[in-house]
């Protein structure tokens, strides 16, 4: 029996944050409208900037990831225009949601969960629709793992009028997106992520066609309205009262990304899922993506075992908070995060708690089988 139930922070967002990070908030709070804060929040612009990999403004906004996401559909749209969202999955489907919600006409390419989208099938469908005026896209889908070819998107659409927009929330940091060099006109991300820090807080870049696409919009925005942000970012400010103490975690956990390498930081990420997979194939478990990201590891629930019980016995006896399919599709797989401040150790507790799991459920499991295949792909990478 353990007596310490020390629990193990698993899951794709939010992700586990570094010491001096956490530390960071416990500062006096400043106020926002002072030279000391303007400082700080240039500084944090310029980082998200450079992870973008961008030469257009960043822009922080107070909210999760999906206020972002709404921020890109009021600025850039019209009630009635027509949008072509990519829907493989939870948050695929968010880009439809929010469309439909002010008014704009979408045209829906549905991606079997797991599945990826070929940029000619996305070529096909812009070329017969080309009244379209932007098409929402997914780096990483969090509810698969699944990785999408944003750079072949980049090239299809930069041929047409519209405006290709990426949800990066999960993505960035883990796996390579230059927003510039791959032709992304709104990019988004999140802090709770591989940004390694705590939830609150989302990041929006336009490139110049994207913006061309606000002075077009009509659809309704207050707090999100890019032209407000836009007028403050040039002075050094905010529209509204921003999240003080999280920019300045978020400062912090820039300089820790600053010091790692970007380059570094992708591919400590693919290490990761390369050992996480390899641990779950050890095991006979199947992957539920065919083209994994670096963010997480879907995996398939073997024959025969309850999949709620499994993600139970995780979290509940074992402590290890791994994520569980979400509907529709509850109970069929769960996910293993890898982003974000954690190391191989951390993909070694994971393992060790889906093999102890999966043994208490009558699975044929041998013991310390998938550890060793980790450690493998891990030795072999350690620096």
């Amino acid at each position: 029996m353990s007596l310490i139930k020390k629990k193990y922070l698993l899951t794709p967002g939010p992700t586990p944050i570094p010491e001096r990070v956490l530390m960071s908030a416990a500062q006096p709070i400043i106020h926002h409208r002072t030279e000391e804060f303007s400082a700080i929040l240039r500084e944090t612009e310029e980082g998200i900037k450079h992870i973008f990999q961008t030469r257009n403004d960043a822009f922080i906004l107070t909210s999760s990831g999906s206020g972002a996401m709404e921020a890109a559909v009021v600025n850039c749209l019209s009630p009635g225009d027509q949008a072509i969202t990519i829907n493989g999955g939870k948050f695929g489907d968010r880009w439809s949601k929010i469309c439909l919600a002010y008014g704009v006409n979408v045209h829906e390419i549905r991606v079997d969960w797991g599945e990826d989208l070929p940029k000619n099938r996305l070529s096909e469908v812009l070329s017969a629709r080309p009244e379209t005026k932007a098409v929402f896209a997914t780096l990483t889908e969090t509810s698969t793992g699944a990785l999408f070819d944003i750079q072949g998107f980049g090239d299809v659409v930069s041929e047409t009028t519209s405006i290709l927009v990426v949800d990066g929330i999960s993505g960035i940091g883990t796996t390579l997106c230059p927003m510039d060099a791959w032709n992304i006109d709104i990019l988004i991300s999140g802090s709770q992520k591989s940004f390694m820090t705590p939830p609150g807080l989302a990041y929006i870049a336009l490139s110049p066609k994207a913006w061309g696409s606000v002075a077009r919009s009509t659809l309704p925005k207050f707090y999100f309205d890019a032209n407000a942000a836009k007028k403050a970012f040039e002075k050094n400010t905010t529209p509204w009262t921003p999240a003080i103490s999280l920019i300045v975690q978020q400062r912090e956990a820039l300089q820790i990304i600053q010091d790692i390498g970007l380059a570094n930081l992708i591919a400590h990420h693919r290490v990761l899922g390369m050992a996480t997979r390899a641990g779950v194939r050890a095991l006979g478990l199947e992957l539920l993506s065919k083209h994994p990201g670096n963010i997480l590891t879907s995996v398939k629930v073997p024959a025969g075992i309850d999949g709620i019980r499994l993600l139970k016995i995780l979290q509940d006896k074992y402590k290890a908070h791994v994520a569980g399919a979400q509907e529709p599709h509850r109970g069929e797989f769960f996910r293993i995060a890898h982003l974000g401040y954690m190391g191989g150790f951390d993909v070694i507790t994971a393992l060790s708690a889906l093999e102890m799991s999966l043994s208490d459920l009558g699975y044929a499991c041998p013991k310390g089988k998938s550890i060793k295949a980790a450690q493998t792909i891990l030795k072999e990478n350690w620096k």
